[in-house]
C-alpha cells in the first residue's frame, strides 16, 4: 500500500509539473501571439480602411493601449482561478514571459541571423569563411574606422563624466538658480544627434575662397582677426576631435544630472565630520565624494562607453565618414545599406556586438557585487 501510495504521488506531481509547465509556456508565448494577432488585425484596418484620420488614431490609441492592458488583465484574471500553489508558479511568466519570448524574437534571433549572414557572401547566397572577417581587420578604412572608434571610447567618456562631474559639484553649491543652471546644462539632450550635428556643420561650415563669405561661427571669428578661414572638419585628425566634442556637448548634461543626485545622496555628516577634521574643500571632494560616488561614476562611465562605441549619426551628417573621421557604426551601415554587401555588414556589426559584450559582462557582475553588499 505505502508503495503504491508513493507511485501515486509520484505520478500527480509529475501530473502537476506538467500541467504547470503548460500553464507557464500559455502565459509567456499566449500574450504575444494574441497581441500580435490584434495588432495585426488593427493594422490591416488602419492601412485599408477609409474613416476619418481622427477615428483611426483613436482606434490606434485604444487597441495600443487599452487592448494590451485587458489582455494582461484577462491573463491574470485566469490565472487567479488556479489554486494558490499554482498562482504563484505561473502568474510570474504572465507578466515576465511575454518581454522574454520578445525580445528573444527580436534580440536573440537577429544577432543569431546577423552572425551566420557574416559567414556568407554580399548576397547571402554562399559561404566565405573568415573573408568577411580578414577584410574587417585589413582594409584600410576599416583599420581607421577601429582606431577611431578606440579614440571616441577614450574621450568621450572621459570628458563627459569629467565635465559632468565638475557641472555637477558646481551646481550643486548654489543657494538659488540651481534648477535654472542644470536646465540649461541638460537642455541640449533634448536634441537628437541629426539635429545638433546640423547645428555643430554650421559652427564649423568653411567655404573655399570665390565661394561667398563665411557664415561658419568658428570662420566668422578667424576673418574677424584678420585670419585665414579653416576647413575644420577636413583638418585631420583634428576633426575627429571636433567631431567628439558634439557628443560631449550633448551628453554632459545627462552626465551632470545623474551625478549631481549621487552627490546630494552623499550622507551631510561624513562631509561635516571631513571639514571638522581639517580636509581641505579639494580634499573632501577626491576623498570623500568621489569614493561614496564611485558606482554611479562607474554607471555613467560605461553609459558613455556604449554610447561612444555605437556612435554613426555625428559622423553621417557632418562628414559623410569622409577625410578620415570613419567609426565601425559608419561602416556597418555603408556597407550594408549603401554598398549592398551583407556579408561585410554584418562581420562589422558582429565585432561591434562583441566589443560591447564584455563592457556589459563587467557592469552585471559590478550589480551583482552591489546587491551582494546590499
Amino acid at each position: 500500500m505505502t508503495s503504491q501510495r508513493t507511485d501515486t504521488s509520484i505520478a500527480e506531481r509529475a501530473a502537476r509539473s506538467v500541467w504547470v509547465g503548460i500553464l507557464r509556456l500559455a502565459a509567456a508565448f499566449g500574450v504575444p501571439i494574441v497581441a500580435f494577432i490584434i495588432l495585426f488585425l488593427t493594422f490591416q484596418f488602419l492601412r485599408d480602411s477609409e474613416a476619418p484620420k481622427l477615428v483611426l488614431a483613436l482606434v490606434a490609441i485604444v487597441v495600443g493601449v487599452g487592448g494590451v492592458f485587458l489582455l494582461f488583465w484577462a491573463m491574470d484574471f485566469a490565472v487567479s482561478q488556479l489554486s494558490e500553489r499554482v498562482q504563484e508558479r505561473v502568474r510570474p511568466y504572465v507578466f515576465v514571459g511575454p518581454a522574454l519570448v520578445i525580445l528573444s524574437v527580436f534580440l536573440v534571433y537577429p544577432a543569431i541571423n546577423t552572425t551566420v549572414l557574416s559567414f556568407k557572401d554580399a548576397t547571402s547566397t554562399s559561404f566565405v569563411g573568415l573573408d568577411n572577417y580578414k577584410f574587417v581587420f585589413s582594409d584600410p578604412a576599416m583599420l581607421r574606422s577601429i582606431r577611431n572608434t578606440v579614440g571616441w571610447v577614450i574621450i568621450i567618456p572621459l570628458f563627459t563624466v569629467g565635465v559632468g562631474l565638475g557641472f555637477a559639484t558646481l551646481v550643486d553649491r548654489l543657494q538659488r538658480g540651481e534648477a535654472v543652471a542644470k536646465s540649461l546644462i541638460f537642455l541640449p539632450m533634448a536634441i537628437s544627434f541629426v539635429g545638433a550635428s546640423i547645428v555643430w556643420r554650421f559652427v564649423y561650415s568653411f567655404r573655399p575662397e570665390g565661394f561667398g563669405n563665411q557664415i561658419g561661427l568658428l570662420n566668422g571669428v578667424m576673418v574677424s582677426l584678420d585670419k585665414q578661414p579653416v576647413a575644420w572638419l577636413q583638418d585631420q585628425p583634428w576633426n575627429n576631435l571636433l567631431l567628439m566634442v558634439v557628443m560631449v556637448w550633448l551628453q554632459t548634461g545627462f552626465a551632470m544630472v545623474i551625478l549631481s543626485a549621487a552627490i546630494k545622496a552623499v550622507p551631510d555628516d561624513i562631509l561635516e565630520a571631513a571639514r571638522i577634521d581639517g580636509a581641505r574643500e579639494f580634499q573632501v571632494f577626491w576623498r570623500v565624494i568621489v569614493p561614496s560616488i564611485m558606482s554611479t561614476i562607474i554607471v555613467v562611465t560605461t553609459t558613455m562607453v556604449i554610447n561612444a562605441m555605437k556612435i554613426f549619426d555625428i559622423i553621417w551628417v557632418m562628414t559623410n565618414g569622409q577625410n578620415g573621421t570613419e567609426v565601425i557604426a559608419e561602416r556597418m551601415l555603408r556597407w550594408f545599406f549603401k554598398f549592398n554587401d551583407n556579408g561585410k555588414g554584418a562581420a562589422i556589426a558582429v565585432v561591434l556586438f562583441v566589443a560591447v559584450i564584455p563592457i556589459m559582462v563587467l557592469n552585471v557582475r559590478r550589480f551583482q557585487a552591489e546587491e551582494a553588499i546590499r
